[in-house]
């Protein structure tokens, strides 16, 4: 099959979008399948890292100022989705630049069998746009905010069900909702056992830190600097992970060195997996990691770090996997009484709910999905 995918990272957007695609896309390359990104070259693209991964990236126009639109409606008055200033140009523009795109990376005879979107400011208008540029669409979302007109979507919130997108996709499209299907490396799901079984004489040796791949506000610098006054002992080794676009890396290895834990920073690594195995807790965003945590059994406390966080913060929660803050002036107090709470037993109970909510088997599940609608 031959698959595109349309996403985008930037120091705003972060990177998780372009992470699941790649998770994605790795997958379906392993079973012989064509895959191929078409980006904005947003402050903080992850082009080089995209083709690295070994894929061909096509970008489109850079962003501009003047291409920005009011969050409500555009020049057409059609509704957009809150997001839509994420876009760095109308939909209009993407959709004609994306149409193009496929133009050139597919002579006559050739096809896209799957366009796969996964941006929170693109809905039907752009949808139905690029509509001759595909066979199928598939879309990634967890939002539920807007309407969609694609033939395959895909939410991997825990606790979502397809009620949730019953009124937003046509007739006939397939929903595939849940963290069974959540989009986890296969690293994931091999180090599964090893983690588990590590779980079962909880302490609390090592502290992982992540808070996705930007971290804009360097939220990750203030919780160092909680823990440096928290009761955690001084023996605790702590794990720093940030991305390859993070702005603030500096100044975290800096409060790094000074503060009375050992604390290494590591920037753009390889082995999540391996580092979430080893790790008896950890700090992370509420975002797509939280499904790499629960797949390892991993208890957690989840930071809040924007609006769409919240569903998953919610859910997992009251599941008893995690626990969850909001970014606030009190923060550093509360990640403090966080660690006053965390004894054996806590660490037990929360990482058999976590372990319960993903197998780390999702990647393949929607592979074969995709597969088994292009026959």
């Amino acid at each position: 099959m031959n698959i595109v995918f349309r996403a985008d990272a930037s120091i705003n957007i972060g990177s998780g979008h372009i992470m699941r695609c790649l998770t994605l896309a790795d997958a379906l390359t392993e079973r012989g399948h064509q895959c191929r990104f078409i980006c904005r070259p947003h402050k903080g693209h992850l082009g080089d890292f995209i083709h690295q991964k070994g894929y061909h990236v096509e970008f489109l126009s850079a962003p501009r100022a003047s291409d920005q639109v009011d969050p409500i409606t555009d020049s057409s008055g059609s509704d957009l989705p809150p997001h839509a200033h994420w876009l760095g140009a109308t939909w209009q523009q993407d959709a004609e630049q994306t149409l193009q795109t496929l133009s050139i990376l597919f002579t006559s005879g050739q096809a896209v069998d799957w366009l796969i979107v996964d941006h929170y400011a693109l809905d039907y208008h752009w949808q139905d746009a690029c509509e001759a540029g595909f066979k199928q669409l598939m879309v990634i979302d967890d939002l539920a905010d807007r309407k969609h007109r694609c033939n395959l979507l895909l939410d991997q919130t825990f606790g979502r069900t397809a009620d949730s997108y019953q009124s937003l996709v046509p007739a006939g499209c397939q929903i595939l909702t849940g963290a069974q299907y959540a989009l986890l490396r296969p690293e994931f799901s091999e180090w599964r056992t090893t983690s588990l079984k590590r779980r079962q004489s909880p302490e609390l040796n090592n502290l992982l830190i992540n808070l996705g791949g930007v971290d804009k506000d360097n939220i990750t610098g203030t919780l160092l600097k909680a823990i440096d006054h928290s009761h955690l002992p001084e023996s605790c080794e702590l794990t720093v992970v940030m991305g390859v676009t993070a702005p603030h890396i500096e100044q975290v290895k800096q409060i790094a060195a000074e503060i009375k834990q050992p604390c290494q920073v590591l920037q753009g690594v390889n082995n999540m997996a391996e580092l979430m195995a080893n790790a008896d807790f950890a700090i992370g965003a509420a975002g797509s990691t939280s499904w790499e945590r629960c797949c390892l059994g991993l208890p957690t406390l989840m930071i809040i770090l924007a609006e769409n966080q919240q569903t998953i913060a919610k859910q997992l929660q009251a599941a008893g996997a995690a626990q969850s803050l909001s970014i606030g002036p009190k923060l550093a107090q509360q990640v403090a009484q966080c660690f006053d709470q965390l004894s054996p037993n806590y660490l037990s109970n929360s990482s058999q709910a976590a372990q319960a909510i993903s197998d780390g088997l999702g990647c393949l599940k929607v592979v074969n999905y995709l597969e088994q609608e292009s026959q």
